[in-house]
This record gives C-alpha cells, structure tokens and sequence, in this order.
C-alpha cells in the first residue's frame, strides 16, 4: 500500500513568498514619495530654533477669586484668539498651542517685527457690540456720483432688502471659526415680552417714523475720511485688515472688516453699546423644540440695561442698520439683525452647526472672562543661528551614521549590505512621513527632533545586529545558511518587538509627560521606533531570505560575514534514521 505524500512544510517562522512583501514596502515608499511631490512640501517643516523667529511664552493669570476662569475651554479660545492676532500681522505660518494648564507657546517665524507681535499677544481681548451702518463686499468700491445709493448693499447678497431678508435664511455649508451671520434673527431667550408696538418682527421702522438713513457723503471733515476709507479698503488684503482700525477707541465710529466662510466684508461701525464685560454668560447649544443649534447669551444687570437700549433703537431700523457686529480685536465675528427690543437674556440663531455655535459662544464668553495674559518669556533666533544649528545636527547625524556603517562593515562584511540598504529605507519612510506631516498635523522640525533621529539611528541598528547574531548563532551549530535564517527570525523577532516595545514606551510617557521641544525629541523617537518595526518586518528578513539563496552568502565565503570557519561552526548536523524491528517473523 502507497504510503500518503505529506505536504510540503514551510520553514519555521519563514516566509513562503519575500519577494510579495519586499514589493509591499516598495510600493508603499514609492506613494509616499510621490505624494510629498504631488502636494509639493518635499522638505519637513523647520521650528523656529533651525528656521529662526521668536518665541513667546505667555502665562494665564485671572482676578482674585475667579481662577476657575482659567480653564481648558478658555486656553483654547484664548490660543485661537492670538492666532488670530499673529496672523493679522502678515504671519503665514505662525504656531500657537496651549502648554500645560496656564501657558501659550507662540511661535512666530522670521521676518516679523517681534515687539510688535509681543505686544499683540499680550493683550487681553477687546469685543464690543457696536451698530452697523453700512455695510459692503471686502473689495474696494468704486466712486459713485453724488445722489447714487450707498455701498451699504453688498454685491455679494449680504445687503439684502428687507423682503429678502425676510425669505432668504443664513448661509449653510462648512462653519467658519469667526461666522458673521447678518441674516442671523436675535429674539428674546425669555420669550416672555411680546413685541413692543415701536419694534417691528420684520425689522421695518414704525408706521408714521421714517428709518435713519444709510451714512452718505458728508460734509464733516472727520465723516469724510471715514467714508473714504471705507470706499477704498480691501479686507480680502491681510496687511489692510490689520491696519483698518489700528489706535482707534470704543466711543469712535470705525471701519472694521469681517469674514463669513472666507468671504470679507467691510463696515461702518457705531460707537460701542455694549463690552464684552457686560456678558455674564454665553455658550452654543440644542434648541430640541425646533432641532438646530443657537447661541444663547446672559447679561449682567447693567448690561441688560445697555442692550435693551440699543435693542430697542436697532429695532425701529431698516437693514443694515438693525444689525448689531459683535467686534473682537476689531474684527466682526458676527453680525445679526435684531426684530424686536431685547434685555436680560437673548439667542442667536440661523444656520449654525454644533462647531460654529460653540465657536461664537466661546468667544463671546471669553470677552466677558476676568482672564489676561502675561509674557513670561521672549526667546528671538536668528535665521543665521538656526542655520547653524541645522547644520550642526546634520552634520551630527551624518557623523553617527558613518560610525555605524563603518562597524558593520567592518564586523559583519557582507551582511552590512542589507543594513545599509535597511537603513536607507528606513531613513526615506521617515523624511517622508516628516515631510508629510508638517502641512497635515503642524509637526515642525526641532533641534530635539534631529536628536530624536539620530537616536533612532542606534536604534535601528541595534535590530539588524539582533538578527545577524541570531543567524551566527544557528550557524556555529552546524546548520546551512536557509535554514539558519529561518531559525533564527522567531527568537530574533521577539527581541527586536520587546525591544522596541520599551523604546516606544518610553517616548510616549516622554511625550505625555513633557512640555515645548521636549515633545518634538519624543515624536520623533516614537516615530522611528515604529518604522524600525515595519523596516525589520517587511524589508531586512525578506531580503535576508533572499541573499540567503545567493552562492556568495550560502557557502560561507569569506567576506560574507558568515564564514562557518571564522565562527567557529560545530561539523553539519546529520539526522540518523531509525530502522524499525520487523513485526513479520517471515521477514525476519
């Protein structure tokens, strides 16, 4: 009887098919690098210590009694607030990020004036509500003739008339950090006043009364300019917006700029009615009646009083003039019309989502919070000494990084081949994911960094080398080179995994636990930590098993770094067969 064919067994802890994982990898490597091309960041984004610029630590402080004011909501829109800020000084890649409990780290790269930045940071928060006059799109416009209507109606729809209004709803689509709703209906949060006779739901003025009129041209030298410099600012220009209503004071009449979902618009300002001080409370939440999202605001008692004044004045005009812009640092955030007197409480409602809502909320609340800023710390670096110490790193790197090569050419031979090919591969997956991750998550390349990597240079190196001894290991007892490889993958691999284990652990709980540049050290080594994985996983053994079947490395030749002789190999392991003792007396 035929004895049944047993299956062809795979080695131990061998991989059947290297050359599927080898293209794997390969592939992987090639869409990372055609997409940093694609995206067009083939650098990594540089901190401000190799870049140059200044950084200013600023430190929360709030009045006696009313510490909780300083709280992670707050820091977050505080952070949001000075970015703002920076940005409105030209600054395109500025970073601002809480730290800690009570500190903002500002980063801003060359190229700025740094007190001046200074000084915009560290100032507390200034929103009004003040009336608008007229309002039109962020563009210049251009001289009309005497007796032609006022830039008051904007070409972009935002200058509705008043039956439009009343059929249009506010704009939906993707929220705006800073949303200015014009078409946004304030009503009375109580509910509870019905509608005076003198305040119209529709926003017309009252019979018999005629509305105050759009501002046209007047003969007023102080109006004059104001008008002009109304007719002739660009709010879409960064530098414009900046400057439009620098050194200008709460009782004045202003021009001021405001963005809803990347468009700008521009206004004529009132005097301020109302401080942000004069809110006792504002937060977005869930109307469950009617399904969508307001913002509820809670006055002060002196507030209540100031609102319901104004209210009741914006109530009896047409549009524009029945809207009241919510001013942050000179910036309208919104702009909501108003339908009938309000006073104590009042929402904001329209088109918000949950994002936008919590948003104005914030920011309206974070106006009426005790809360100021103090500069701790001002650290400026030159572009030239931040190139320096670009250089210094590299030049570190690369120093480190030929040590290793030249040991393991020296000790391994052959075998530094691969490593230096695992190497490579390693050194491509981690400059493109650096490069990546700079326009998607804000990394920035810090001189902690750069340690980070060169740390992880030892590192990786350190898990070739376990792998290599393991193979020398199974060949000093007497076992070829393919099986030997296979051999030893599953004891080097649980090395190398708890290894690694530990490396990554310590870099998180680095990460978690630290503050500033530190946590660029920590990244970077947790980074390389895990592509080390990958790169042991899905490159050095399978191209290990394929030299394996090479002639150069199978026979042991001499510079192959595996040499039976040079390491002292025990003679070959032969396997004896058993010869069973015949059960047949006849055969015996």
């Amino acid at each position: 009887m035929a004895a049944p064919k047993k299956g062809r067994r795979a080695p131990a802890g061998g991989q059947g098919r290297p050359g599927r994982t080898l293209a794997l990898i390969l592939i992987a490597m090639v869409a990372m690098v055609g997409g940093m091309f694609w995206y067009g960041h083939t650098t990594p984004r540089l901190g401000i210590d190799l870049a140059g610029g200044t950084t200013i630590t600023l430190k929360a402080k709030a009045e006696p009694g009313k510490e909780s004011a300083v709280n992670e909501t707050n820091m977050k829109t505080a952070a949001g607030i000075i970015e703002r800020r920076v940005n409105g000084l030209g600054v395109s890649e500025s970073e601002v990020q809480t730290q800690g409990k009570e500190n903002i780290i500002v980063n801003i790269p060359k190229g700025t004036n740094s007190q001046q930045a200074r000084d915009q940071v560290g100032t507390t928060a200034q929103l009004y509500f003040r009336q608008v006059l007229a309002v039109a799109a962020g563009g210049p416009v251009t001289p009309q003739p005497s007796g032609s209507p006022s830039p008051s109606a904007s070409p972009s729809g935002k200058g509705k008339t008043d039956g439009e209004k009343d059929k249009a709803t506010a704009p939906s689509g993707a929220p705006s950090a800073n949303p200015t709703t014009q078409g946004r209906a304030v009503t009375d949060a109580l509910k509870a006043p019905t509608p005076t006779p003198s305040a119209s739901a529709s926003g017309k003025p009252e019979a018999g009364k005629s509305p105050s009129p759009t501002p046209t041209p007047s003969a007023d030298p102080a109006m004059a300019a104001l008008e002009k410099k109304f007719t002739e600012l660009d709010c879409n220009d960064k530098k414009a917006r900046a400057n439009v209503a620098k050194g200008t004071k709460p009782t004045d009449t202003i021009v001021a700029c405001g963005e809803d979902e990347g468009v700008w618009s521009k206004y004529i300002l009132g005097p301020a009615e109302v401080d942000g001080r004069d809110v006792d409370d504002a937060k977005g939440v869930l109307d469950p009646q009617r399904g969508m999202w307001i913002v509820t605001m809670d006055f002060t008692d002196e507030g209540s009083t100031k609102f319901q004044k104004i209210t009741s004045k914006l109530s009896q005009q047409q549009p524009p003039m029945n809207q009241f812009a919510i001013v942050l640092d000179n910036v309208v955030v919104s702009a909501p019309q108003v339908n009938q007197t309000l006073s104590g409480s009042a929402e904001i409602s329209g088109s918000f989502t949950q994002q936008s809502a919590q948003d104005l909320g914030n920011i309206l609340s974070y106006g009426a919070l005790p809360l100021s800023f103090q500069v701790e710390n001002v650290s400026t670096v030159t572009a030239a000494l931040g190139g320096d110490q670009l250089k210094a790193g590299l030049l570190a790197g690369g120093i480190g990084l030929a040590l290793v090569i030249i040991y393991l050419v020296v000790y391994y031979r052959g075998l530094s081949l691969i490593a230096i090919l695992s190497l490579l591969v390693s050194a491509i997956l981690t400059y493109t994911i650096m490069a990546l991750l700079g326009p998607a998550i804000g990394f920035a390349l810090n001189l902690p960094a750069v340690c980070g990597a060169i740390v992880a240079i030892g590192i990786t190196a350190d898990s070739f080398i376990v792998y290599f001894e393991r193979i020398r290991d199974e060949i000093r007892e007497g076992r070829t080179l393919r099986p030997a490889v296979e051999r030893a993958w599953p004891r080097a691999r649980r090395t190398i995994l708890v290894s690694d284990f530990v490396s990554f652990l310590a870099a998180a709980v680095l990460f978690i636990v630290t503050v500033g540049k530190v946590q660029g050290f920590a990244f970077t080594l947790g980074l390389t930590t895990l592509l080390d994985v990958v790169v042991v996983f899905f490159f050095t053994k399978p191209i290990m098993t394929i030299l394996a079947r090479n002639k150069f490395f199978a026979s042991g030749h001499p510079w192959s770094g595996l040499d039976p002789k040079r390491l002292g190999a025990k003679p070959p392991l032969r396997r004896s067969r058993r010869v069973s003792a015949p059960t047949d007396p006849k055969e015996a």
